[in-house]
């Protein structure tokens, strides 16, 4: 090992940077794309449990539903929290043409700071904002902000999430309408036919 470290060229280690959370997005836009198809898999088993009057698990189900849009929109933050990263990333290009250094910003550490916490993305976000503290931009972080934080409301969801999802997939069979009725909708049998369409789509795409 060289007794001297040789310094990145800042210009190459800010596209390192960026070429990293790019990345990172990607593999979060797939994460969303699967946990809507598994959310999909749940609502065609909550319409048919539904039809089958059975309310203790169609709301399990509904349960399930408002967790993956959840994690959904957690997601969803996070690639906004990293676009303001890589938007703080093309700022320091600028100032670097200008300075001839980096310089150090609160914006990156505040951002980097959040995405710390999502489990998803967290080693990565670890090696990178070690990066950054050693080329000046932001300061070391609290090794407290590199413990995962969860949601510990997910499991306390609130009735009214739960009745909003059983009315909505229902389509007023449950949740916001009350009881399940004992008769289907006119319009049932459409819906039949857009829940088959659906499973020929799901059957399709895991395959």
């Amino acid at each position: 090992m060289p007794l001297f470290e040789k310094k990145k060229d800042p210009k190459e280690q800010v596209r390192e940077w960026k070429h990293s959370l790019r990345s990172e997005q990607r593999k979060m836009d797939r994460q969303i794309a699967s946990i809507q198809r598994e959310e999909n898999k749940v609502k065609l088993s909550l319409k048919d449990a539904a039809k089958k009057n059975q309310v203790d698990v169609c709301k399990i189900l509904a349960k399930e539903v408002v967790q993956s849009r959840k994690a959904v929109n957690k997601l969803y933050a996070s690639k906004a929290q990293i676009n303001s990263v890589m938007m703080s990333m093309d700022q320091q290009l600028s100032m670097l043409r200008m300075s001839g250094a980096l310089s150090k910003s609160t914006d990156v550490m505040k951002a980097m700071n959040g995405l710390l916490r999502i489990p998803e993305i967290q080693a990565t976000m670890r090696d990178l904002s070690k990066e950054m503290t050693k080329a000046g931009i932001i300061e070391e972080l609290v090794e407290d902000t590199f413990e995962s934080m969860e949601d510990d409301d997910l499991d306390e969801l609130a009735d009214q999430e739960i009745d909003k999802i059983l009315f909505e997939v229902t389509k007023g069979q449950l949740g916001g309408a009350g009881e399940v009725g004992t008769t289907l909708p006119q319009d049932e049998v459409v819906d039949d036919q857009e829940d088959d369409e659906l499973r020929e789509r799901l059957t399709k795409l895991t395959h």
